[in-house]
């Protein structure tokens, strides 16, 4: 089994379950009440909290847990302004792009948001909304820059980090944003929690209400293991993102190098900055969905896109965005590498993969 699917979601890495377990039998309580076990489980997510705020260099008391990147990005997009003006890119992840109403600004050939254009936009915007690495591509975003543009307009900036974080380093301060979406299980914890890290100043209406939990920010008693979980893993992820970079460069370069002497193959952004993780590349004349289940048939894992978006079989909206014709387009895989993955699982992909392409002519 090769499993090359780690911007979809990651394993959870086993020091990250080992300080679950203790939460779900043991640490019960309920992290409200005010007797001794409860606060036992109030200070674990306090330490949490901490250890998320390290990892992209923010204060613990900006840290809003959620139940995910989706619902951060939802809380970030809904909860900030009434009716809000907003202006984000044509290459957003779904939970942005359905989450409200935009004016959309394009992206260029080597998919980076084009500034020229941004510039050159009419009116007001209440918010603005860039994610910092495309879930698709890989490619890296100047989110400085653009937040500069936009605050200049006195427009409040949110970024979906949700594939950057862990993966390159992330500064809240330095990237001058007002708002910023963060997953757990993107970096090796657990499903089902997330951040979004603001200030309370900024989120005027809650998706939920009913409870003061996360500084009446997201109420709901605290999935406590999972906050746990995502505490832990942004912990090792902070400790390890040199190393993590490293081991997904040399194997992202070995892959790359293979993948271009396939007559057949185009990698998308190739020229661009990546994740180190991240490869995706269309496959001429040949339609990306047929080769994933042929792909999976031999015991490999990838992706044709977004996780989030695999029930559409319509094409990568990323892709259009940057003017990739609909043909190579619908062709598209998409590796994303993680830690557990070695050289020869990539020689092995492409041993197969040349075989599945042999096979389909």
């Amino acid at each position: 089994m090769i499993y090359f699917d780690h911007n979809a979601t990651t394993s959870v890495d086993e020091r990250v379950l080992q300080a679950m377990l203790p939460f779900f039998s043991r640490f019960y309580a309920n992290p409200s009440s005010l007797y001794k076990l409860a606060r036992l489980s109030r200070s674990a997510i306090d330490t949490a909290r901490e250890q998320v705020a390290q990892l992209v260099n923010a204060r613990a008391e900006q840290v809003v847990f959620t139940s995910g990147g989706t619902e951060a990005n939802n809380l970030a997009l809904k909860g900030c302004v009434s009716n809000a003006k907003i202006v984000t890119a044509a290459f957003e992840h779904p939970s942005v792009l359905q989450s409200a109403s935009a004016q959309l600004v394009g992206i260029t050939s080597q998919g980076y948001i084009d500034q020229q254009a941004l510039t050159q936009l009419e009116g007001s915007f209440d918010l603005a909304s860039f994610m910092l690495v495309n879930n698709e591509t890989g490619v890296i975003q100047d989110i400085a820059s653009l937040s500069s543009i936009m605050q200049e307009r006195k427009t409040l900036v949110h970024t979906d980090a949700v594939q950057a974080a862990g993966k390159i380093p992330v500064d809240f301060q330095v990237l001058g944003v007002d708002l910023m979406s963060l997953s757990s299980h993107k970096i090796y914890g657990p499903k089902g929690c997330g951040a979004l890290i603001t200030s309370a100043k900024y989120v005027k209406s809650p998706l939920q209400t009913g409870g003061g939990q996360e500084a009446a920010l997201r109420a709901g008693t605290e999935n406590v293991p999972a906050i746990v979980g995502f505490g832990k893993a942004a912990e090792l992820a902070y400790a390890e993102l040199d190393q993590r970079h490293q081991h997904c460069l040399a194997l992202r370069v070995r892959l790359e190098e293979q993948l271009l002497k396939l007559p057949e193959i185009t990698i998308f952004a190739q020229h661009s900055q990546r994740l180190a993780n991240t490869v995706q590349f269309g496959v001429q004349g040949h339609v990306g969905e047929m080769l994933l289940m042929q792909l999976d048939q031999q015991g490999v894992m990838v992706s044709s896109g977004s996780a989030c978006a695999s029930t559409d079989t319509s094409v990568s909206h990323v892709l259009m965005a940057m003017g990739v014709g609909e043909d190579l387009a619908k062709s598209a895989i998409r590796i994303s590498l993680g830690q557990e993955n070695t050289a020869q699982e990539v020689d092995s992909f492409v041993r197969i993969l040349k075989r599945t392409l042999l096979k389909a002519h």
